[in-house]
């Protein structure tokens, strides 16, 4: 049995789930469904990453299989940048749900605060499977491509986010209709700052508070004062990139490495663990729910084995005295946004 994490509203969430980020086509569905054979109950998606049809195939096919039932599983995905104005919520949700193939979501995240303006491309542009690379004002962007000439993340010639019209709030109150109506039981938001978690939750009429905030953390972004702040609110908190993505398309050889520095391996060899089970037990012991992407089933299977050794206090403060506020993802298309939320301390 995973431990779990409760929610504000009551429901508990696997303190470690199956990340799907980046996954190739024809992997996704194996690997959820070695995820599931193993124990996983927790499961993370999300529209932009454009394999939720496969994450659902292997969803069905272990519950047709009899391994799990649905209320035994956490389903979480996020709403994309380009759905933000309120009258498209329902509709990205919707989508979700038919590509996972499922009822209801178990966790719809907002998953960032900078609404982006539905953009059609011209016909000719190209793009490869996940992402496309191109260096835009000395920065690395990002282009993916969903259905011919739609783009997800509409840039301008600067390599800046296109906004929408939209303001998060109003955003947020769209997704609390999600609630009433059953489609997904609880929300919450990711890659938000204090101040703007703050916005959401002085609103007036606030129906619903956020349930988590996903983050980017590990020991070179340690994150504790907005752990520490959403802790304070009753949110839970979600890592991601916590052994700091080693597999991102834009990682160079210059980058640091969690997995390579010595006295994470030191850690992982005094407890027979591996640096990656070390990274995990980090957060796990930090009260913070964890999502790690593998396609390969032996790293499946070694991710979830966490729970049989506890790191000391003393190592603890070593893993957070590494931090440096080093993010492996900056955002960089997002900078120029009024809503971008890294410029703020947390």
């Amino acid at each position: 049995m995973v431990p779990s994490v409760t929610l504000n509203t009551g429901a508990e969430i696997p303190i470690v789930g199956l990340g799907t980020w980046r996954a190739l086509d024809g992997q996704v569905t194996e690997a959820v469904k070695a995820a599931i054979a193993a124990g996983y109950r927790h499961i993370d998606g999300a529209f932009v990453y454009n394999n939720e049809h496969e994450v659902g195939d292997g969803i069905k096919a272990m519950i047709d299989q009899g391994v799990v039932k649905r209320e035994e599983l956490f389903i979480v995905s996020k709403l994309w940048n380009t759905f933000h104005v309120p009258s498209l919520v329902r509709g990205a949700c919707k989508k979700t749900l038919s590509d996972l193939k499922l009822d209801y979501l178990d966790l719809y995240l907002m998953h960032c605060p900078m609404g982006a303006k539905v953009w059609k491309t011209a016909a000719s542009y190209q793009t490869q499977n996940w992402c496309k690379q191109s260096k835009t004002s000395s920065n690395l962007v990002f282009s993916l491509r969903l259905q011919p000439g739609e783009e997800v993340f509409p840039l301008d010639e600067q390599g800046n986010l296109i906004p929408d019209d939209s303001n998060f709030v109003d955003t947020w109150e769209a997704m609390e209709a999600l609630v009433d109506d059953g489609l997904v039981k609880a929300i919450g938001v990711s890659n938000f700052n204090k101040d703007q978690i703050e916005a959401i939750l002085n609103q007036p009429g606030l129906k619903y508070k956020p349930a988590t905030n996903q983050i980017e953390s590990h020991p070179y972004l340690a994150q504790e004062k907005l752990i520490d702040y959403c802790h304070s609110k009753g949110i839970t908190v979600t890592a991601y990139a916590a052994m700091g993505s080693p597999g991102r398309p834009w990682v160079t050889p210059e980058d640091p490495s969690l997995l390579e520095e010595p006295m994470i391996k030191s850690i992982a060899e005094k407890y027979n663990k591996t640096p990656g089970q070390v990274l995990i037990r980090f957060h796990v012991q930090r009260n913070v729910t964890i999502i790690v992407k593998s396609v390969n089933p032996k790293r499946i299977v070694q991710n979830l084995q966490v729970f049989d050794f506890e790191l000391s206090e003393e190592e603890m403060k070593m893993l957070l005295s590494m931090n440096k506020n080093y993010r492996v993802f900056p955002m960089p298309w997002g900078t120029k946004h009024k809503d971008f939320p890294l410029n703020a301390e947390y």
